[in-house]
């Protein structure tokens, strides 16, 4: 056999056993049946504003109706300082007098960049700022957050900024991973609470935010949109996210899911994303009960529900099938 031929075989070799294992990593099953994962709810008052619904109504329903005892709740610094130096808490200060009247862990992010479009939710008064003089505010409003609910009973973590370093999503300004290691020590000096970093499960290899915290939290999201192919779904099984922890060097008691989808993914405004009938096409309730099981077979310990809101939204529409779904998890 000819030397250069024989390489070539031996190279082709190596790419078509690398691809099948990839892809059976990718569609195998989880090499471990399902585990104990413990779920919480990400909520998001103006979430709830956006569908319409009281959102303190949504608010107490989810923790008396369905019963989490994990809850991440958001800050949004828009809401939060109208102008400079002049806050509003009472929102936030509401919500977590609530969880601790209820013995709820929460999990608190803070920071410019929350959960929710357009991602980084900075007040308007920063506008025309040097890049140089946002970061400054920010940190100055990441200390206030912290010192006013460092002492809650109810809070077990912080999450600083979330997927801080994706720049593919979001309206926010290029990431800046020296930054983020800044308001991480600013918050470490600040509180002995442990401190959580979340990036995209998809669009992400974490390579770079893996080791920035206490905790890793990966986002699972399986039906999206795109505007140039409509709606699609990953074909990522659980063992996908477990092969990238391992590949970072993540022990999986260290990975949380930080957002599970549990919502459709709707790219236009409210007026347009039509009935709950063509939402729940999109996404119904046995997408939801495979997300569920999806999560199980993760190996991952813990997991907080996206999209809580438009469960309680559905269950005003006349279907308390998604609602009852999360009444089982909790009450079983």
């Amino acid at each position: 056999m000819y030397p250069l031929f024989k390489k070539i075989l031996i190279i082709f070799g190596a790419i078509v056993a690398a691809a099948i294992l990839f892809f059976a990593i990718l569609w195998l099953p989880a090499l471990n049946p399902p585990g104990e994962i413990e779920f919480g709810v990400s909520f998001s008052k103006e979430y709830a504003e956006y569908l319409e619904v009281d959102w303190q109504e949504t608010y107490l329903a989810i923790l008396d109706e369905l019963g989490p005892k994990n809850l991440r709740l958001q800050s949004d610094w828009d809401k939060t300082e109208l102008s400079e130096g002049n806050f509003d808490f009472s929102a936030l200060d509401w919500q977590m007098a609530e969880a601790e009247k209820r013995d709820i862990k929460v999990l608190l992010v803070v920071g410019y960049r929350q959960p929710r479009w357009p991602e980084c939710h900075m007040p308007e008064w920063l506008a025309g700022m040097p890049v140089s003089e946002i970061q400054e505010r920010t940190t100055d409003f990441i200390k206030e957050m912290v010192l006013r609910y460092k002492d809650s009973t109810a809070l077990i973590a912080w999450q600083v900024e979330n997927e801080p370093l994706l720049n593919l999503f979001g309206k926010c300004p290029p990431a800046d991973i020296n930054f983020l290691k800044r308001e991480i020590d600013l918050v470490k000096s600040l509180d002995d609470h442990p401190i959580l970093i979340t990036d995209s499960g998809e669009l992400s290899t974490w390579r770079k935010t893996a080791h920035l915290g206490d905790y890793f939290g990966t986002t699972i999201y399986r039906q999206v949109h795109n505007n140039y192919i409509g709606h699609f779904r990953y074909f990522f099984a659980p063992a996908f996210y477990r092969l990238k922890a391992k590949l970072v060097g993540l022990p999986l008691d260290k990975v949380i899911i930080s957002e599970l989808q549990t919502e459709p993914w709707i790219p236009d405004g409210k007026e347009s994303r039509g009935s709950l009938a063509d939402q729940e096409n999109v996404l119904g309730p046995e997408f939801i009960k495979k997300q569920i099981d999806f999560a199980r077979k993760t190996g991952f310990s813990q997991a907080y529900f996206w999209g809580v809101e438009w469960w309680y939204w559905t269950k005003t529409e006349g279907d308390d099938s998604i609602w009852n779904i999360g009444k089982e998890i909790w009450q079983p």
